[in-house]
């Protein structure tokens, strides 16, 4: 730690973060990866190695008396060659649970995807910015900052005007999740409002999320380091990318599915551990992959290219991966009571997509998201649910909000969320101008 014209700079360390399996130490500070070096060390595109690296689910944790907080980070953001860049990441900083204020950072590197199929890219090198949080309420506090969950973030140097102190353990149960795009947070605004991330604050557990874009492929390493990693529950929503990838046929994909469980049973023998089907996705529910972007209208959406005629052969469609997965883990939990099921569409189906269709046509909308979100934590959270934790009795019945100590609330779907402060950015400062 130290102290400069009023401000004290606290040194990102590893144990500040959440959400996280691995750092790796760079030129600039200190990068979260989602999958630890052995296992990166295994993949074989660029396409995961980007996205392991985007810190989706990962915060920053700690406790201090602060009203004013700086982060000064180096985002590489992603843009697609011939499109309008995105906006940039946002930054959600909650205290004592509750979403309290946003940032941005301006600058960094950018990631130019020139092909969108092969996802080759370009980087151009920019500069380190500081994502800046003002007006916090006074006194103590325990302060979390959910990094950006599209960008990759290295953090450099965190400021306050008071001492910050290592997070107390929230005590709470530890849920570790794998799936897609989806789970990763497309489509979602900001970090804290992925489907994982809503899910969790209902549920009242903390999240550690392995949702990769392009990339829930029953990779043996994701399953090892699934295996390695401490967790009291365990979810899967597998099956979406290897039917938009046309990765694999039926006859690969049921052995690939049971070697999968295998090897997180091999670490995790007991713990309850939910096998989550794809959810409804109208272009791929009896079309093989692989899908195809479509620019038709200005602007991009998918389209699955593959042959309904191919699936007598073995060619994958989310129907019959549904009907796989269910038929695997009723033979397995015969022998496994801690193994369950839950169909896809009962977190976002038919009348789900009527109200709130997929934008792009695979991935869903804030408003989905939320849906979804509300759902999982109905019916795995909830009630008699594979993760459901006994609560006290409130108006006779159980009180489900508030778990071992978890205080953050989220509005129903429909009712508007609180507002937030939204601050200024400015691109670092040199250490004579702090």
């Amino acid at each position: 730690m130290s102290t400069e014209q009023g401000w004290i700079t606290t040194p990102v360390t590893a144990d500040m973060l959440r959400g996280h399996l691995d750092v790796e130490r760079t030129a600039h500070g200190l990068l979260p990866h989602r999958l630890p070096a052995w296992a990166r060390q295994q993949i074989p595109d660029d396409r995961l190695a980007v996205a392991e690296a985007q810190p989706s689910g990962v915060r920053l944790a700690f406790r201090t008396r602060a009203t004013v907080v700086e982060l000064d980070t180096l985002p590489t953001k992603r843009v697609h060659q011939g499109f309008p860049p995105p906006a940039d990441g946002v930054y959600d900083l909650l205290v004592d649970g509750r979403l309290t204020a946003q940032a941005t950072v301006a600058g960094g590197n950018v990631r130019t995807v020139t092909d969108l199929v092969a996802q080759t890219a370009e980087l151009t090198e920019g500069p380190a910015g500081t994502a800046r949080f003002t007006g916090l309420p006074a006194g103590d506090k325990d302060i979390e900052i959910w990094l950006p969950h599209t960008e990759i973030t290295e953090l450099i140097a965190l400021r306050t005007e008071s001492p910050v102190e290592p997070a107390r353990s929230s005590g709470r149960r530890v849920w570790l999740h794998h799936g897609s795009s989806i789970s990763h947070g497309s489509n979602a605004v900001h970090p804290s409002a992925i489907w994982p991330a809503l899910a969790a604050a209902r549920g009242g557990v903390e999240l550690v999320n392995l949702g990769f874009g392009s990339s829930a492929l029953l990779d043996p390493f994701t399953a090892r380091a699934m295996r390695d990693t401490p967790a009291d529950l365990i979810s899967l929503k597998i099956g979406i990318n290897v039917v938009n990838g046309d990765t694999m046929r039926l006859r690969a994909f049921t052995p690939a599915v049971h070697g999968f469980l295998d090897t997180i049973r091999e670490g995790r023998p007991t713990t309850p551990l939910l096998v989550v089907s794809p959810l409804l996705c109208p272009v791929q529910e009896d079309t093989p992959g692989p899908l195809a972007p479509d620019f038709d209208g200005g602007t991009l959406r998918f389209k699955a290219t593959g042959d309904p005629a191919e699936r007598a052969a073995g060619r994958l469609t989310l129907t019959i991966i549904r009907d796989a997965l269910a038929a695997i883990v009723e033979q397995r939990a015969a022998d496994d009571p801690n193994l369950h099921h839950l169909d896809g569409r009962e977190l976002y189906g038919e009348g789900d997509h009527a109200e709130f269709p997929l934008p792009d046509a695979i991935h869903p909308s804030p408003e989905g998201h939320r849906r979804i979100a509300e759902n999982f934590a109905r019916l795995a959270f909830a009630g008699d649910g594979p993760f459901a934790t006994r609560t006290a009795q409130v108006d006779g019945r159980d009180d489900l909000t508030f778990v071992r100590g978890h205080d953050r609330t989220l509005p129903a779907m429909g009712a508007p969320e609180r507002a937030v402060a939204r601050t200024p950015v400015r691109t670092a400062p040199s250490a004579g101008d702090r």
